[in-house]
């Protein structure tokens, strides 16, 4: 023992010990992700791609570069243009490889494409620092990532148990938010829908009140473009709005129940920032009140097939906005109530 501590031989035999497990762990990420590319590339032979390594190539690595934040000056805005032309090119290279695609079959190939690529980063990210830390015999690196690699192995089974709920079109937890916009649909009197950059604007009665309803357009796996649809709304309607209800999915903490329910105020949309701060200046400049559903549930449960509770909270939220429309507007008030998230497998 004396041996071992002076001549450090012992820190030694644990990095190797550390190395080779990450080694195995690693292995295990590639043969998951070698899996998921396998059966994305079935599903694009199926629908008459004959080199569908072409379109792999492409968006697996596709990537998007952050605009300058040095000078924040119209930050938003060029962040938001470089996501749209993002979301362009990509759904162009799909579109150029099958040509005949439907919108449906699209959106699917789109969200599989994107758990790929998340499981690709994963894959080459974990590999980078394992052979720096090995080649370096950085003992702080690799002690970090082999503490680090429970979760991130926990999170890899989750994206590779999501692409199967994708590629099969089924709800997933993400879609809290526009079931409870359907199913408010489904006991409203409908007047009108329109649809305007993938998002389903339908105009309903409801309660006494005239609702706007906002959700993607589905059932493809399709998030819209809530933020941007809602500020033209409310310009359309001169601030002529009485409300604003946002509901969304949100990450539960450990030890909170999967399905609960919390209200409270501002814009609940987890994108980037260019449409979360699209409603927050539209409801600003009108002073319009802004309230916030959230359904809570993990990551696994937001982006697999979605699971019996979080169905059930959907129902029950709709108890929750009675309450919020009676309490906050008069009879006859022109209410926005946007369902935000991936629409996948829910129409409307």
């Amino acid at each position: 023992m004396f041996l071992l501590l002076i001549t450090g031989l012992n820190q030694k035999i644990q990095l190797k010990i550390w190395i080779l497990d990450i080694r195995m762990k690693l292995n295990t990420i590639q043969n998951i992700l070698e899996e998921d590319k396998a059966k994305v590339r079935a599903i694009l032979r199926n629908l008459g791609v004959n080199v569908p390594d072409a379109i792999l190539g492409r968006v697996i690595d596709f990537f998007t570069i952050e605009p300058v934040d040095v000078e924040p000056t119209d930050i938003i805005k060029r962040m938001d243009h470089l996501l749209r032309t993002t979301e362009t090119s990509v759904r162009g290279i799909i579109e150029g490889a099958l040509p005949s695609i439907g919108r449906y079959e699209r959106s699917l190939i789109e969200s599989s494409l994107s758990i790929i690529s998340a499981l690709n980063i994963v894959y080459k990210v974990i590999r980078h620092y394992l052979i720096t830390g090995e080649r370096e015999n950085n003992f702080i690196l690799i002690m970090q990532l082999e503490y680090l690699m429970p979760q991130i192995m926990r999170i890899v089974q989750t994206y590779h148990e999501a692409l199967e709920s994708f590629t099969q079109g089924r709800p997933v937890g993400d879609g809290a938010g526009p079931l409870v916009v359907y199913n408010i649909l489904e006991k409203s009197e409908v007047k009108s829908r329109k649809v305007i950059d993938d998002t389903s604007i339908i105009e309903a009665h409801y309660k006494g009140r005239r609702l706007i309803l906002v959700k993607a357009e589905g059932p493809g796996s399709n998030v819209g473009h809530p933020g941007a649809v809602i500020s033209k709304i409310i310009d359309e309607l001169k601030g002529g709005v009485d409300l604003v209800i946002t509901i969304d999915a949100a990450l539960k903490l450990e030890g909170e129940e999967t399905g609960s329910i919390a209200e409270g105020v501002g814009a609940a949309i987890g994108d980037p920032g260019p449409e979360k701060i699209a409603i927050e200046r539209a409801t600003s400049k009108y002073s319009i009140p802004l309230r916030a559903m959230i359904i809570k549930m993990d990551l696994k449960e937001a982006i697999t097939t979605m699971r019996k509770e979080i169905y059930e909270a959907c129902e029950r939220t709709l108890s929750y906005i009675d309450k919020i429309l009676e309490e906050n507007t008069p009879p006859n008030a022109t209410v926005i109530i946007a369902g935000i998230g991936n629409t996948m497998g829910i129409p409307g």
